[in-house]
């Protein structure tokens, strides 16, 4: 089965949920229905119109129902013989009415003319949904007559009625005169919802009076009901598409309805005005609408909507977007966060020269505002804001010395994302931007000392040794960094504890080895009594000096040292020997003072080292990690051997390093603007596709037309023959009595399976049923309907199923039928259908930091190990990429020559808004084989679980 044919389904107007605890059966039903209560009438219906929906058929219950529930003169119970109604079968296999149908037509027109209004409005609703014209031929005189009814709701429903009666294939025969009498009760009415109906109507069959109608009262539009104004825009919007010369007509009506007081109708005239015109009026006015809406609507889901219609707009018309840059930018003042990310979003894309000392203005004043403990999700707000800063600021430098010194105020700021932000910020600025150097280097002293975070001082250390050229800005840097690391040493050992103790004895006597307490002084415990605190001589002070070192009034760099932060060690060590190369090249030290200040970064280097073994004697400290022992080795060597080789690399190397580093990174996002921007460019003598002009003759290969109507159904147009075929599943085997395959196709949040279902007995097959059961987040819509099928014939059965979240699923069941001349039920169990996680998988960009911080926060990992047969390190990594759906945010240049090693970060997103993390890290083995991990991380542990099952799989290919 290549394609999949179309086939006629039963028609379903509405839902019943199925999570009831049985299903009752037919004696039980019509027992119910026979009783004189209204309650067990009310349950019995229920449970029939459910048994009805999913497919059971009860044909002895239309007698009981026409004997016992037409007769009753409870409202509900007749609303429910009317679902009912609108539920059963009503014309047998030829498309003929039952003759048994003839039994209710005679209630229906009772109930036409019933003196209860509701009754009249159910009736009429429920004609709304009949197509059986031999059922509504008789009914139409009193349709018609209830045109007159001096209610406004049955009114409304007989107009909905007489619509649903005239667009029937014969309808125009059945009330000829259909248009002429809404025409005439629209002229008169006054009720807004009739009026409204009836301009539908109008609007639907017969656009000539419905336009007529429109300019006889144009001057009165303004002040018609916000339903009926949005009635008058969907029919422009039908009347233009038609007839593109008519639109200069309706741009009055239009503009006269933007001072509408209705949200409802701004945004249908907004979206109307784009439709019809790419003139700069026309859409400067939609965009100053949506601009409204999006400050005075206080429904977030509004707001998110309007916003995706402004990022819409600034893809086609990028100029007149960014005068309403600061208009949209008014409805930062939401609480939303994600109303605000998505405000952010399309404004950094619409700032100019012109407009971007006003938009730093209102993110300062934003900036400011999270400052406050009160504001909801204040650290994730301002973290996004100092983001946009940032790029405000690379875009246009002339902007950086305005939001210097405000953004240096959250480096010390508790949330890690916001403060790497801003350290990221200020070492790009201070590499493009020379003049400020001396401002940003001063700043980061005073505030360096008051930094708790490892990563935010690493980062200030590279910019430090960097940027402080000059013999004074060094003294002064290495006297900050003392301060912050605090007196050497940073670990006391046994033998200066036991001379310490020694000199503070005034008593020249040798105590016994019983008598080894030496101080006491009292302290007060918790509950207030007092206690002696003793002192041990010989005790190995190593343990006092980390609890001090770990005090929260302890100095920043000593705190963070000691409890085990190596990697700042590491950095501490390589910002003082590039500061100590730089004084010895600038030559205006004298050789005492230098070697003084050689002994003091070795000294404190070699107490950093230290600290690293302090896991031999302290339990729970974890070892130093051998990369930053060897780097603080290394900088050990170039202190002692400042004229080798390695000097030059230190002082030079890093900076062009960096350098390279923001080329490639602007380069990156210059290919990327390009890319968005880049159009099909279709060349003149390119052939135009009629698909309907077509011979017939033609293949489906040739009708490259097909691809659109393809994707709009969320199929895929690359490859059709080979994915088309890859997503037909065989459900049954070729010796069973019933032959299944599906054709599963997924669509975001749906799945659509159709069964193709074929007797290959040489009897009839009756009551037919595909019984399905889902495992995961699947949830089956609606039961599929029962079938009789002869020898020989196949059967085409659709099943709905929706997804819920990014789990891999599966969905199995079974096949039930009933052979003519038994009475048991034969059952046919069918394959699993497995449901691809990579259908909701989509390549996503998120920030170096907003991934580490993702990275931290997320609690489910899943850590493949790499078996492969692949020997290249790069191949894989690109083989992995093209499995999984990902993007990968390490720049290309870490991963380009000839390399044993590879560490690199993958990330996506589902369609339902989960996080999917993937790092990579694997090397090439002496035996040519590669080894490691992929470590995958998400919010939830479907997502982890199925990747990895993925990567398994794919790894091995």
């Amino acid at each position: 089965m290549t394609q999949v044919q179309h086939h006629h389904e039963k028609l379903s107007t509405f839902l019943v949920s199925s999570e009831s605890q049985g299903q009752a059966s037919q004696n039980e039903i019509r027992r119910a229905l026979e009783s004189g209560d209204d309650e067990e009438k009310v349950e019995a219906m229920q449970q029939a119109i459910a048994a009805l929906l999913n497919g059971e058929q009860m044909p002895q219950l239309f007698i009981t129902i026409v004997r016992y529930v037409l007769p009753s003169e409870n409202h509900f119970v007749q609303k429910l013989l009317l679902l009912y109604l609108e539920t059963i079968q009503k014309t047998d296999d030829q498309g003929k009415l039952l003759p048994e149908m003839i039994l209710i037509c005679q209630n229906l027109r009772n109930n036409l003319q019933h003196p209860n209004e509701y009754i009249r409005g159910v009736t009429l609703r429920f004609l709304c949904r009949i197509t059986e014209e031999e059922l509504l031929e008789p009914l139409v005189p009193s349709v018609i007559q209830n045109l007159e009814h001096r209610h406004s709701y049955v009114r409304k429903n007989a107009v909905m009625a007489l619509s649903a009666v005239y667009k029937l294939p014969k309808g125009e025969l059945l009330v000829p005169d259909a248009p002429e009498l809404i025409e005439k009760l629209l002229r008169s009415e006054q009720d807004l919802g009739t009026r409204r109906n009836a301009f539908k109507m109008l609007s639907l069959h017969d656009q000539d009076r419905a336009v007529a109608y429109l300019f006889d009262n144009i001057e009165r539009i303004a002040d018609w009901g916000d339903v009926l104004q949005v009635a008058v825009l969907e029919l422009i919007r039908k009347v233009c598409r038609s007839n593109p010369q008519a639109k200069g007509r309706y741009i009055k009506i239009i503009l006269a309805l933007l001072h509408s007081r209705s949200a409802s109708v701004l945004y249908e005239c907004a979206t109307t005005l784009v439709s019809l015109s790419n003139a700069p009026t026309a859409i400067r006015a939609a965009a100053s609408c949506f601009c409204k809406l999006l400050v005075k609507q206080s429904d977030n889901n509004v707001k998110l909507i309007v916003l995706d219609r402004l990022a819409e707009l600034k893809k086609k018309h990028k100029d007149i977007m960014s005068e309403m840059l600061m208009d949209m930018l008014r409805a930062l003042s939401a609480p939303n966060l994600d109303v605000r990310e998505k405000v952010l979003s399309i404004a950094m894309d619409l700032v100019n020269a012109r407009s971007v000392d006003e938009v730093v203005t209102v993110l300062k004043k934003e900036a400011m505002k999270t400052q406050n403990k009160e504001i909801e999700h204040g650290t994730e707000y301002r973290a996004m804001l100092v983001r946009a800063i940032h790029q405000c600021a690379v875009r246009h430098p002339e902007v950086a010395p305005t939001v210097l010194h405000l953004l240096m105020d959250f480096l010390s700021d508790t949330n890690a994302v916001s403060a790497l932000e801003v350290a990221y910020f200020l070492r790009e600025i201070a590499e493009t931007n020379p003049n400020l150097h001396r401002d940003i280097v001063d700043r980061m002293m005073d505030t360096f000392p008051e930094i708790r975070t490892s990563r935010v001082a690493a980062c200030i250390l590279w910019i430090i040794a960097e940027h402080c050229i000059s013999t004074q800005e060094v003294n002064a840097a290495l006297e900050m960094l003392n301060s912050c690391l605090g007196p050497l040493p940073l670990v006391g050992s046994r033998e200066t504890a036991e001379n310490e103790e020694e000199d503070s004895l005034s008593s020249p006597t040798v105590s016994s080895p019983q008598q080894t307490t030496v101080k006491a002084r009292p302290a007060v415990l918790a509950d207030g009594s007092y206690a002696t605190q003793t002192a041990i001589p010989g005790e190995d002070y190593a343990t006092s000096f980390i609890d001090a070192g770990l005090d929260a009034s302890a100095p920043n760099l000593r705190s963070m040292v000691l409890s085990g932060d190596f990697f700042l060690a590491a950095v501490l060590s390589s910002c003082m020997t590039k500061m100590l190369l730089r004084v010895r090249s600038n030559g205006d030290v004298s050789q005492t003072d230098l070697n003084k200040m050689t002994a003091e970064m070795m000294l404190t280097i070699s107490n950093l080292l230290m600290v690293g073994e302090l896991h031999e004697t302290i339990e729970g400290l974890h070892p130093m990690d051998d990369d930053s022992r060897d780097r603080m080795a290394a900088c050990m060597y170039v202190m002692a051997n400042p004229d080798s080789v390695d000097a030059k690399t230190w002082v030079e190397g890093c900076r062009s390093s960096f350098e390279t580093f923001l080329a490639s990174k602007h380069e990156q996002e210059a290919e990327e603007k390009m890319e968005e921007k880049k159009d099909e460019i279709a060349q003149p003598d390119e052939l135009i596709d009629f698909r309907h002009l077509k011979n017939k003759a033609m293949g489906p290969a040739e009708d490259e037309g097909m691809d659109d109507v393809a994707y709009a159904a969320g199929q895929s147009t690359k490859d059709s023959s080979k994915s088309g075929l890859a997503k037909v599943v065989q459900l049954t085997g070729f010796s069973d009595p019933i032959y299944a395959e599906a054709y599963v196709t997924s669509h975001q949040y749906d799945i659509v399976l159709d069964v193709s279902v074929t007797n290959r007995t040489s009897q009839t097959m009756q009551n037919v049923t595909l019984e399905l059961a889902t495992l995961g987040d699947l949830k089956l819509v609606e039961r599929p309907q029962s079938y009789t099928i002869a020898s020989g014939q196949s059967k085409f059965i659709r099943a709905n199923i929706k997804v819920s979240s990014t789990e891999t699923g599966a969905i199995f069941g079974n096949l039930v039928y009933e052979s003519t001349g038994r009475s048991d039920q034969t059952v046919v169990v069918l394959s699993d259908i497995h449901i691809d996680i990579m259908d909701y998988i989509v390549p996503a960009y998120c920030p170096d930091v907003q991934f580490r911080s993702m990275w931290a926060e997320f609690e489910w990992e899943n850590k493949v190990a790499i078996n492969t047969t692949f020997t290249n390190p790069k191949a894989f990594l690109d083989h992995i990429i093209a499995c999984t759906n990902m993007r990968c945010l390490s720049p290309e240049s870490a991963l380009e020559g000839d390399i044993a090693f590879l560490s690199a970060n993958l990330y996506a997103r589902s369609v339902f808004g989960e996080d999917a993390l993937v790092n990579v890290s694997m090397e090439k083995l002496p035996n040519g084989k590669l080894g490691g991990f992929i470590r995958i991380r998400s919010k939830t542990q479907g997502i982890a679980l199925s990747l990895g099952d993925k990567l398994i799989v794919k790894s091995k290919a």
